[in-house]
């Protein structure tokens, strides 16, 4: 598992090297999203594994990285999800370094 800088992450995603997936809950990606990034809850996380791309690696996002960090070290044990990150600081590192999202500033 490889932990991504937000601007590093944006990068790869931008270029199409990555493919970034939420995994916070319903009612956060609501108030706060990146654009075009699809939302695969934690609490959903098991039931949705079909969901996640397997055409490139997947960089998992949340509020902080924890969760993230979480889900990435479970499917990175695992096995068989392909390359696996965790975006390191979730989606306030990423605002904190100006990187475009939609919504209320996360909190």
């Amino acid at each position: 598992m490889r932990n991504y800088s937000p601007t590093e992450a944006h990068a790869a995603w931008q270029a199409g090297d990555v493919a970034l997936v939420d995994c916070r809950e319903r009612v956060e990606h609501e108030v706060t999203r990146i654009a075009g990034v699809p939302l695969v809850p934690m609490s959903e996380f098991l039931d949705r594994l079909d969901d996640l791309p397997t055409d490139r690696p997947v960089v998992l996002v949340c509020r902080s990285g924890a969760r993230s960090w979480q889900i990435a070290e479970y499917l990175t044990a695992e096995g068989g999800h392909g390359e696996v990150g965790n975006l390191d600081g979730g989606i306030l590192a990423w605002a904190a370094d100006g990187l475009p999202y939609e919504g209320e500033p996360p909190r």
